[in-house]
């Protein structure tokens, strides 16, 4: 590793470093609770290292320093900060140090992969969100329920980066390159950009059947019902958001950026499994009375709500008015601080000493006494209306620009605009179905009584857990940022475009490559010199 990728991996490497510390430091330091402003501490090290890294090196080859590297990697340490209080244990256990190392190292890898230039770093990057993501799924709870969700994750975890390592050799094997700019160059290069190469096709279903599984993609969802009930509310909302930021920006990077001339074959796959796994999700989770398993199935929805802006991207032609992979990236800021608020709300409930776990729990939550349960009340209402997509929060103008780019029918072939017509109709439909079961939740907290929830005759409601401050202040911070995006999109919208631009480079990197190019040009000897100082300014 040269001395630039070290420098543009810093921020990742503190945070490593971080979990390092926690994991080693907690085997001999009694308090447990520290560690959790230890990991609050890795993350805001991190965002400072990023914020002055871009202007501090030049880009190297394995690490992309474009908009789109930079967004994913602020989204995931914005995501990462918000998973941190959701994590925060009311009891501090044993275990402390180990999950919140992990819960580190998850982020890190969240990270590489936004900035990920080549298929090693990129894999590497995946496979430090799926290894610690089976510590995090067993550490918790060491019931019967939890020890199978942990297992039937982590064996269909492996089988699936199985599937994806295959696809990422055949893209090798069409290219002779791991380097992504370099594949896409070469796979565009005439005669093959004539004709995408068999082993390039074979490579994309590949790759996205084993992304499919990260982002709960029909026919690859069946695992997370049963994970998302067996396991906690905190971890429910890390395996909604962490696996859902790197499958999409993968998706986006090697589907959309490094297969030139395969879209036609893309976008009708891609198109094809966003309509089963909207409407499968949202219509299964009507019958759902369990919250975790609930909000499994509305997570499978929304990967297929995401799933339309990446098919946009790749049936449009350049030039359109609703960049559909920019709806992806913003819908993916609304969907994660909805999702993440949610079951943090969650988890500072319990009923009788437990985690509420069915609607029933939830009812008579907002005619609560006291403060703090309305809050959580109204708070988990403005949540669920955002994912619903109700104005004039943020998951309105996310489902809009998703459902808006379908319609922007003249960056369409003729031949592909009923296709993508029918695909915004049937969004918009289920966003109609997915209501009903958001609207299921709110009706329990705000017009029924504890007593009168089957069953719980004689039960108190739930009460907000001991200890559980931080995971209020991380429900009422996203509930912040929903009605605050809501009212201001044009801003999260510009930098979601920005992102969407892929392989732009940031100011910054950009002046620091002009700079080195200057450098190598008026270099005495340099066999450059006289092309490049025609080019520079």
């Amino acid at each position: 590793m040269t001395a630039e990728n070290a420098l543009l991996l810093l921020p990742e490497t503190v945070l490593v470093a971080g979990a390092v510390v926690v994991y080693l430091a907690g085997a001999f330091v009694a308090s447990r609770a520290v560690w959790n402003w230890v990991a609050l501490a890795a993350v805001a090290i991190a965002g400072m290292v990023l914020y002055a890294a871009p202007g501090s090196a030049a880009p190297a080859e394995p690490v992309a320093t474009d908009t789109m590297a930079w967004y994913g990697r602020w989204l995931s340490l914005g995501f990462g900060a918000l998973l941190v209080l959701l994590a925060w244990r009311p009891s501090v256990s044993e275990d402390q140090p180990e999950y919140v190392g992990s819960l580190l190292l998850v982020i890190a890898g969240m990270m590489l992969v936004s900035g990920a230039q080549d298929l090693v770093l990129l894999f590497v990057g995946l496979e430090l969100i799926s290894i610690p993501t089976y510590i995090l799924l067993y550490l918790p709870r060491r019931d019967a329920a939890s020890q199978e969700s942990a297992a039937k994750y982590f064996y269909l975890s492996v089988f699936a980066s199985a599937i994806l390592l295959y696809g990422l050799s055949f893209l090798y094997g069409a290219a002779g390159s791991t380097d992504l700019s370099t594949i896409a160059r070469r796979l565009g290069e005439p005669p093959v950009a004539e004709g995408t190469p068999a082993l390039a096709r074979l490579a994309l279903v590949l790759v996205v059947s084993g992304l499919s599984f990260r982002v709960a993609a029909v026919p690859f969802h069946f695992y997370a019902p049963d994970v998302y009930q067996g396991t906690t509310h905190a971890n429910a909302g890390l395996l909604s958001v962490a696996p859902k930021v790197a499958g999409f920006v993968v998706l986006v990077r090697v589907v959309a950026g490094t297969l030139p001339g395969a879209e036609p074959f893309a976008w009708p796959l891609v198109t094809v499994l966003s309509v089963l796994t909207m409407t499968l999700g949202n219509v299964v989770a009507l019958w759902q009375d369990n919250l975790r398993r609930l909000l499994a199935y509305s997570s499978i929805a929304h990967a297929g709500y995401l799933l339309i802006g990446l098919a946009v991207r790749l049936g449009s032609h350049p030039g359109g008015s609703w960049d559909g992979v920019a709806a992806l990236f913003f819908y993916l800021v609304v969907y994660g601080v909805a999702t993440i608020g949610v079951f943090a709300a969650l988890s500072a409930l319990g009923r009788n000493g437990e985690p509420v776990e069915t609607i029933d729990d939830l009812a008579g939550l907002a005619r609560a006494g006291g403060v703090a349960r309305p809050v959580l009340a109204w708070s988990l209402a403005v949540l669920l209306f955002s994912l619903a997509g109700l104005p004039p929060l943020a998951g309105f103008w996310g489902k809009l620009a998703l459902f808006a780019g379908a319609v922007d029918f003249p960056q369409f072939d003729p031949g592909a605009r009923p296709c993508f017509a029918a695909l915004a109709v049937l969004g918009v439909l289920n966003s109609v179905v997915s209501a009903v079961y958001y609207l299921r939740i709110t009706g329990a907290m705000f017009f029924r009584a504890p007593a009168e929830a089957q069953g719980s005759a004689g039960r108190e409601g739930a009460q907000v857990l001991r200890g559980a401050q931080p995971m209020v202040l991380a429900a009422v911070s996203c509930v912040v940022l929903v009605l605050s995006i809501g009212l201001r999109p044009g801003p999260w919208m510009g930098a979601a475009t920005e992102a969407g631009a892929f392989g732009r480079r940031i100011p910054a990197a950009a002046a620091a490559a002009e700079a080195a190019g200057r450098e190598v040009a008026t270099r005495p000897g340099s066999t450059e010199s006289a092309a490049c100082s025609g080019a520079m300014p």
